[in-house]
């Protein structure tokens, strides 16, 4: 299947150990624009460790326009974060678009929900920094349901044991109903 946006075809590729420095240039360019507007969503920069294990699983994305890099996803199919939530989901971690391809989003949100639709689960499911307004708003209008409120270990874009606790406001899309 061919995927346009803006009239250039889209390309999806699987993360492999030898795209770790793009994956984390997508990623740091993100996280440097978010922050630079006070934006606490992800930290400043992102340390291999933070995404070795989701691209050495093979549920890393790198999201491309032509040949360039356009932007970055993981798609893991659990989440200790929605253990008391019933049913089967994909759910779409760290997914940035560089700011030149600003607006591919919802191309990418539209990849992952057919790509969860085919595994045959139920949902998409992502969460997001609590305080971060524009993102639930972007999230809400592409038809996620806010699911709650939960605390998580660790500054904002990490998971950790111990550390600050960060509230993130969690999402589901019924993938019957989109």
């Amino acid at each position: 299947m061919t995927v346009k946006w803006n009239g250039n075809e889209v390309t999806f590729r699987r993360a492999t150990g030898v795209c770790m420095d793009e994956v984390l240039s997508v990623l740091d360019e993100v996280a440097g624009w978010l922050n630079a507007r006070g934006v606490s969503q992800w930290p400043p920069h992102f340390e291999a460790a933070w995404v070795e294990g989701a691209v050495l699983r093979g549920d890393t994305w790198l999201v491309g326009i032509g040949e360039k890099a356009a932007g970055t996803m993981t798609l893991d199919w659990s989440d200790p974060l929605w253990a008391d939530v019933a049913g089967t989901a994909g759910y779409v971690h760290r997914m940035a678009m560089c700011r030149w391809a600003a607006g591919l989003g919802v191309v990418v949100l539209d990849w992952a929900g057919d790509t969860a639709r085919r595994r045959g689960v139920d949902a998409l499911r992502l969460d997001c920094v609590q305080a971060n307004g524009r993102l639930r708003a972007y999230y809400e209008a592409y038809g996620f349901v806010h699911r709650g409120d939960v605390p998580v270990g660790g500054a904002p874009g990490q998971r950790e044991d111990d550390g600050p606790l960060t509230w993130v406001s969690r999402y589901e899309l019924d993938l019957a109903r989109k």
